[in-house]
């Protein structure tokens, strides 16, 4: 139908792969801030508590605001990841032992006992966060992640809404927290970056409350998606199963085709900062495209044969974004991915798919609800 086309619903849906590469790193092409959003409209979906909230996050600023905040929040350097990367190893190791007991005797869930877990696990541990209330987080990660949806419902805005406001009471009060006892860890960094930034001690500490926030939404539904995601990838095609229990060297290449084949996040949105025209169409200012990731990941003229899944091709996709507001956590994404897939294919006999999995009811970010298996 072409790389530009009208979205029934406004503005225009981008398929083809390099214009949505470009938008990304184009600074004509604006995140819906919290600016934007207000222009909308109390009634209308970017209105609500939990859409306003996130505007204040860093994946919805743009600069010099998002420019500010990025750089206090650091980055996951070599060495962060290498400090995670201790954790993963053990705990992935911890995850696959659960699954091997359940397939002795029957089935597993593996997205429930492995996927779901090890992300919040990770970033639960980096984070300092208490181990008892990292279920409750991940409860709520899946709710509030509908505000941040291509076309939520209003029964769906209200789960947001409701996650939202319970996350903020949640974080403010780790906050405060940190702030009484610093220790070694990163939210006792950022308030201190933050008291360097910020005279008024509550708008620093609300500041680190919104990165906190932002880390733990985008560590936990993407990454958990992305290894359930993988995981089903290696079980519908067996051969593979074999292939990086002999060469893990190929386990890089298989999820990184693992994100151009099925990417988490399956549509971004941006907002044209001026009018402009995109491939012949013209688009007004303030007005919205939606980048189908997902799509533009098939697109032939970026891919041979973009529908089979081959994981020795080279890679290319947008999963993580791009430009300015490329995913600073995709290191760890990646390390948490790779692991799980050497730790699987050297530790357990190549497991099958018992049934077909069942998906969350969204469109922009995936969710697979279960990934059950046995031993073959």
């Amino acid at each position: 139908m072409g790389p530009v086309l009208p979205a029934p619903w406004g503005g225009h849906v981008v398929t083809g792969y390099d214009l949505c590469d470009r938008i990304l790193r184009d600074r004509d092409w604006l995140e819906p801030d919290r600016k934007w959003r207000g222009r909308r409209g109390g009634g209308t979906r970017w209105g609500s508590p939990s859409s306003t909230e996130m505007s204040k996050t860093l994946p919805a600023l743009n600069p010099p605001d998002h420019t500010r905040v990025r750089r206090a929040a650091g980055s996951f350097d070599r060495n962060a990841i290498e400090r995670i990367g201790r954790m993963v190893g053990p705990l992935t190791d911890r995850l696959l032992d659960g699954v091997a007991e359940r397939v002795r005797y029957g089935e597993a869930d593996f997205a429930d006992l492995v996927c779901e877990e090890l992300p919040v696990a990770t970033i639960g541990g980096w984070l300092g966060l208490p181990s008892g209330d990292l279920p409750r987080l991940r409860e709520l990660t899946h709710d509030q992640v509908f505000t941040q949806e291509l076309l939520p419902s209003a029964s769906q805005l209200a789960l947001s809404d409701a996650a939202t406001a319970e996350l903020r009471a949640y974080f403010t009060e780790l906050v405060r927290e940190r702030r009484r006892c610093p220790g070694d860890d990163p939210v006792s960094r950022w308030i201190a970056t933050w008291d360097t930034l910020e005279a008024d001690r509550d708008k620093a500490d609300e500041a680190v409350y919104f990165l906190v926030l932002f880390v733990l939404l985008a560590a936990l539904e993407t990454t958990s998606t992305m290894l359930a995601t993988t995981v089903l990838l290696l079980l519908e095609r067996p051969e593979w199963w074999s292939r990086l229990a002999a060469a893990p060297d190929l386990v890089a290449g298989f999820v990184e085709e693992s994100l151009r084949y099925d990417p988490p996040t399956q549509v971004i949105s941006r907002v044209a900062a001026r009018d402009q025209m995109i491939d012949g169409i013209e688009v007004r200012e303030d007005e919205m495209v939606h980048l189908m990731v997902a799509a533009a990941h098939r697109d032939p003229a970026r891919h041979d044969d973009p529908e089979r899944f081959d994981p020795l091709r080279k890679p290319g996709h947008l999963a993580f974004s791009g430009g300015i507001h490329y995913c600073m956590g995709a290191p760890l994404a990646r390390l948490e991915a790779q692991t799980l897939l050497r730790h699987l294919t050297a530790r357990l006999p190549r497991l099958t798919l018992v049934r077909r999995p069942s998906w969350a009811p969204r469109v922009a970010f995936r969710r697979l609800l279960n990934l059950d298996v046995a031993l073959a």
